[in-house]
């Protein structure tokens, strides 16, 4: 017999697959197969198996732990997310540079260079950077939920734009100091009684309203393109911060707290695109 029919007669040969009770020896199960028929059942479990693992990892989140393996839609999310994170921060570095800033006006405690440390100046390096359509998108969001940030605009411009304005005066007295940049007096001193009523110069929001050890008691408002009104030594405020105020309101009251004081008086503060001005030039008081 030739080995081709041995072992075609091997594999139509039967067997008998039994399961016994091992107390008892009792037959439980048995199955009996040829050969053939055990090597293709084998064959087929095993390629459904595969199949079926196969299956499982295109399908599921499990295909991302192979090596070689991504989802292209994932790498997509993180990038984006990425570049969010990124303009996140710039822009909150700027917000933090301006809210600085803004903080060294209130106290007095400027640097010679203040008027060049505006948020501004970090806005122009941004923009300057190739940003993508989600970015820019993002940053209209966060920059129209700001009420407090200034824009990039020409000085000389923002003068003769806010030469158009109706400003009024906050208080009416005497100026007893005038704006002197060089000693770094940034506004102006105006002497009147105790207890009299202070008024915002133009519509705009309470952006602070607090004490200060140096100015005593502050309120500073945002106006619209991008000035900036600061009330010092006040002997109360009558506003929070993020109240919205009308020209002419009555926003605080005259008095002499802050150690940089002399008398009861109100020291005036006119910021336009984060410089100082000049608040004679612009108000009669």
């Amino acid at each position: 017999m030739s080995k081709r029919k041995k072992l075609v007669t091997r594999l139509k040969e039967k067997y008998k697959l039994v399961v016994l009770n091992d107390t008892t020896f009792e037959e439980k199960i048995s199955f009996k197969a040829s050969l053939w028929y055990l090597i293709i059942g084998t064959a087929a479990f095993s390629m459904a198996m595969i199949f079926f693992t196969v299956l499982v990892i295109k399908v599921t989140p499990l295909k991302e732990y192979l090596i070689g393996v991504s989802d292209v839609n994932s790498k997509r999310d993180i990038i984006d997310a990425h570049l969010k994170v990124d303009s996140l921060e710039q822009l909150a570095t700027a917000n933090a540079l301006y809210l600085d800033n803004l903080k060294k006006v209130i106290s007095g405690n400027l640097d010679s260079d203040i008027q060049k440390k505006s948020g501004d100046t970090l806005e122009r390096t941004l923009l300057n950077t190739k940003i993508s359509k989600e970015e820019q998108e993002l940053r209209k969001l966060i920059e129209s939920e700001s009420q407090f940030d200034l824009s990039e605009a020409n000085l000389d411009k923002e003068k003769k734009g806010s030469a158009s304005f109706a400003f009024f005066s906050p208080i009416k007295g005497r100026v007893t100091e005038s704006f002197d940049q060089n000693i770094r007096h940034f506004g102006v001193d105006i002497a009147a009684r105790k207890n009299e009523n202070i008024k915002a110069v133009l519509d705009g929001t309470v952006v602070f309203s607090s004490f200060t050890p140096e100015t005593g008691n502050v309120i500073a408002i945002q106006h619209r393109d991008n000035l900036l009104s600061f009330y010092k030594h006040c002997s109360a405020l009558l506003k929070k911060t993020g109240t919205f105020v009308r020209a002419g309101e009555v926003i605080a009251v005259v008095g002499n707290t802050g150690e940089y004081t002399t008398g009861p008086h109100l020291h005036f503060e006119l910021w336009i695109n984060g410089n100082a001005v000049n608040p004679e030039n612009y108000i009669t008081f």
